[in-house]
């Protein structure tokens, strides 16, 4: 994977499985711009593409929040007219998309604040864990703004269809702990374990079989009727290639001779 991005607010490193996406745009406290939204399908393309990549983390960099939404500056220029609204909608799709449809394992990991578009980007991640003290809304209500129908098939199956509702009825801030209990987060994390635990669990991913994983992903994908998701066929295909996999006979030689797996994604 080129160690290049097409915007410095979006950087990535990879070393042992792991593929970590930093979101770096501070001056707007990590907000999302149009730059950004067409930048993050290429990225995701890029992860995918490469074998070593075993488990997908996105974060803000050190320091920052996850993300404080899209960027309102750009509300009256790209954004000013139904055309420019719409295209910049279609950015917000294209890019959750991207998220969602990499056949890896993706984390979202978040501290601070998860707002707006913010939350789009976690809904669309297979996984999300959250710091206590987080902040979690869709403002979309008191903006005027209307949220991409497509993409709201993710925040739905994040949260339900009767806690989605409330969030864009009220646009109410969440906290952390409310996160949690509606089902949008997989764990909670103290200040002090946070950067230690997440590196546990994304390690721990990226060193499972990457053929079931992928298989596993798409079947539950397909289960939860995302956008875009595999057909059945499709996921059939998945689940048995991990049967004809070296993979495969690693796992089972692992088993029984007591040892860690050693798994090459083939």
């Amino acid at each position: 994977m080129a160690n290049s991005s097409p915007t410095p607010k979006l950087r990535f490193s990879l070393a042992h499985g792991v593929a970590r996406l930093l979101i770096d745009n501070g001056s707007k406290r990590n907000a999302f711009d149009l730059e950004m939204w067409r930048a993050l399908p290429r990225l995701m393309a890029a992860i995918d593409a490469e074998p070593a990549a075993r488990v997908v983390v996105l974060s803000g960099a050190p320091g920052l929040p996850f993300c404080s939404g899209a960027d309102i500056s750009e509300f009256s220029t790209v954004r000013g007219t139904s055309d420019g609204g719409r295209a910049y909608e279609q950015a917000n799709v294209e890019a959750f998309d991207a998220i969602s449809s990499c056949s890896k394992p993706t984390i979202a990991v978040i501290c601070g604040f998860c707002m707006g578009g913010g939350m789009g980007i976690a809904s669309a991640c297979d996984l999300r864990v959250a710091q206590e003290g987080t902040v979690f809304g869709i403002p979309a209500g008191r903006l005027g703004v209307g949220y991409p129908p497509s993409a709201m098939r993710y925040v739905v199956a994040a949260v339900g269809a009767q806690r989605a509702m409330e969030l864009f009825f009220t646009a109410r801030r969440l906290t952390a702990r409310e996160a949690l209990d509606a089902g949008f987060l997989c764990r909670l994390l103290e200040q002090e374990t946070f950067e230690g635990a997440v590196d546990e669990l994304a390690e721990t991913i990226a060193a499972n079989a990457p053929l079931t994983l992928r298989a596993a992903k798409a079947a539950i994908r397909a289960a939860a009727q995302l956008p875009n998701a595999p057909t059945l066929g499709q996921c059939e295909v998945f689940a048995a290639q991990c049967f004809d996999s070296a993979d495969y006979m690693e796992g089972r030689a692992a088993f029984l001779e007591k040892r860690a797996p050693a798994f090459t994604g083939k």
